[in-house]
């Protein structure tokens, strides 16, 4: 059976971080301690040899350039013993060879070194450690012999030792107390995380309106929450929509299936005229062209919704485009007895994707006419506001109540429906007017009130 290698999660990772930085910290901390106790031992012993050095100095005398020493110094206790606290004491001539001693030294002397640091050396007498200070003796300029004085170290070598073994045997005692407090820390410290997991692992498509509770303090974690909402509001509406969309195609799809298929029931029933065939013939065409329609704009609307690709711009003169609108819906217009006026005193050329800015001139033309009643107006007029290029379409047709203006960019929305059957329509036009002018950077708006019209303005982005 193969094993599954461990991999430390979040958790452990950052106590091991935590512990590799604090460890880092502690042993610094550790020679820093080690280097002051070692540094104040060896002040302690160098003050200590410098007052013995000092106050043997007077007691040397030196007599027709030989240097002699008063042996009554020599009855203090730290001369004469080398157990506790020793004290040792010897004068030597230039070539080190010694002149007089501490009786402590018995057969032992002291070392006179060439070079020392100010004086101090570190070395071993009888295999005891020892400090030693050696002071010139001068006498008009000229040296004449030397002053040794040195002091064990057995004691501060010992709390040295003492200290060191300590520090080692804790140290690693420290790191594993440190790594178990800090993972406890860390999974304090990540606790929100994991209620953030266990909940996001909660949500699927039938409850997406459950959130990940908020953090009391406003930290990081706090606004990773909220940006996770914000999210799974998106998803949410998104998919709300995707919902509505397909339930409102299926149902204008229905329709005219429906009336297709009533249609060629009742020619099944018994035989029919040749007049008879042809209306409900002529019927069916007509439910086809709707259906055809929706289909065309549905498939549109989702090619725009994901348009990625670059568009292809170049240089438009807006009123050309309008007028080329407009011959087209020339008959609907004369249908309806409109009437229609185009301030086109100015050319103005604009920067943009003629394809896309077609169908949205369509779109609106196409709406104004068909919500416009007989022997209304259409006023169409571009200038310049702000520097800006402007287009705005205004009619005297049925208009929008200010409550349904947020929704009529919905797929499939149709304001007060009802109140117009006569008034045929998808519900798709303004969803793909809006779409393509996000799309081309277009600033729209619009302005209604419910019976006596709607003005619809957008404005150009000027081309740096």
């Amino acid at each position: 059976m193969k094993q599954k290698n461990f991999k430390p999660g979040f958790k452990e990772r950052l106590a091991f971080l935590y512990l590799l930085s604090t460890a880092s910290i502690i042993f610094i901390l550790f020679m820093v301690i080690i280097f002051t106790v070692k540094q104040s031992a060896y002040h302690y012993l160098d003050n200590s040899i410098i007052k013995e050095a000092h106050k043997h100095l007077n007691d040397i005398t030196i007599n027709e350039n030989t240097v002699s020493f008063n042996n009554k110094a020599w009855q203090q206790e730290e001369h004469q013993v080398v157990e506790v606290n020793p004290v040792f004491i010897q004068v030597t001539d230039l070539n080190g060879n010694a002149i007089n001693k501490s009786p402590n030294l018995k057969t032992d002397s002291l070392t006179l070194f060439k070079k020392t640091d100010d004086g101090f050396t570190n070395s071993e007498l009888s295999g005891i450690p020892i400090r030693q200070y050696q002071q010139a003796i001068d006498i008009n300029g000229k040296t004449k012999g030397y002053l040794l004085v040195a002091l064990s170290q057995k004691g501060p070598v010992m709390v040295l030792k003492q200290l060191k073994t300590t520090l080692l045997f804790a140290f690693p005692i420290v790191l594993i107390i440190l790594f178990f407090w800090t993972r406890f820390i860390a999974g304090k410290g990540i606790k929100p995380v994991t209620t953030i997991i266990h909940t996001a692992k909660k949500i699927t498509q039938s409850n997406l309106e459950e959130r990940i509770p908020v953090p009391q303090n406003k930290d990081e974690l706090y606004q990773l929450v909220q940006t996770i909402n914000q999210l799974l509001d998106r998803i949410e509406n998104a998919i709300k929509r995707e919902k509505r969309f397909t339930s409102d195609a299926a149902h204008e799809l229905k329709t005219p299936l429906q009336v297709m298929k009533g249609n060629m029931e009742i020619l099944m029933r018994k035989p029919r005229t040749t007049e008879e065939y042809q209306n409900k013939i002529s019927q069916c065409m007509k439910e086809v062209d709707r259906m055809s329609h929706l289909t065309d704009q549905l498939l549109m609307l989702a090619r725009f919704e994901s348009q990625k690709e670059a568009l292809k711009k170049e240089e438009v003169m807006l009123n050309e485009v309008i007028e080329q609108i407009i011959f087209r819906r020339t008959d609907l217009l004369d249908e309806k007895k409109i009437k229609f006026s185009f301030n086109n005193e100015k050319d103005i050329l604009i920067n943009t994707d003629p394809y896309l800015l077609n169908i949205i001139l369509e779109n609106l033309l196409s709406n104004a006419i068909k919500y416009t009643p007989e022997e209304g107006e259409i006023n169409i007029n571009t200038g310049f506001y702000d520097k800006n290029p402007y287009l705005q379409i205004r009619d005297t047709g049925v208009g929008i109540p200010k409550e349904e203006q947020s929704k009529i960019f919905d797929r499939f929305y149709r304001s007060e429906a009802m109140k117009h059957p006569g008034i045929k329509g998808s519900g798709l036009g303004l969803s793909i007017v809006k779409r393509l002018t996000e799309i081309l950077s277009l600033n729209f708006t619009l302005e209604s009130e419910s019976g006596k019209g709607t003005t619809i303005s957008i404005y150009f982005p000027i081309d740096e």
